[in-house]
């Protein structure tokens, strides 16, 4: 069980790439995500509640799994950000999505009060919660962004 945790905690081990597995967690979502055709509705919210339901499963061990806070290579929690800030964005514009991925990178490396304490939270609550937090937040930015350029 624990490999399969450890397959779905790494997006089918993505979080190996040498680099920034977290940004490389990120993109995974982003290619999922224009994929599957930028679903916006229903589709999306429910592809959105499954990444988070597998988040659950995947990460409540993974501490345990991989022996560290928040371990660096368990990047499913920014494929759920990542979603979340194109379903909370809520625009299929080019333009806006690449504004939403930017700004949650942006959010999730710097980690600006409340995200910080977010992740301060045990367990995978904590790992997942400041990823949603920085997806919902830029989520909104492209909101904001959108009514600016009128998409």
């Amino acid at each position: 069980m624990n490999k399969l945790r450890e397959l779905l905690a790494t997006c089918l081990y993505v979080g190996y790439v040498p680099g920034a597995p977290g940004t490389y967690g990120s993109l995974a979502a982003a290619a999922v995500f224009v994929l599957a055709g930028r679903p916006l509705h229903v589709t999306g919210w429910l592809v959105f509640l499954g990444i988070f339901l597998l988040s659950i499963f995947a990460l409540s061990r993974a501490e345990t799994v991989f022996g560290a806070r928040d371990p660096k290579p368990a990047n499913l929690d920014e494929f759920a950000g990542m979603w979340l800030a194109f379903l909370a964005g809520g625009s299929s514009n080019w333009i806006l999505l690449g504004v939403g991925f930017l700004f949650f990178r942006i959010l999730d490396i710097w980690k600006p009060w409340p995200i910080r304490r977010l992740e301060l939270v045990d367990g995978w609550r904590g790992i997942v919660a400041d990823d949603l937090a920085a997806g919902l937040v830029a989520g909104l930015v492209v909101r904001l962004a959108a009514g600016f350029v009128g998409a």
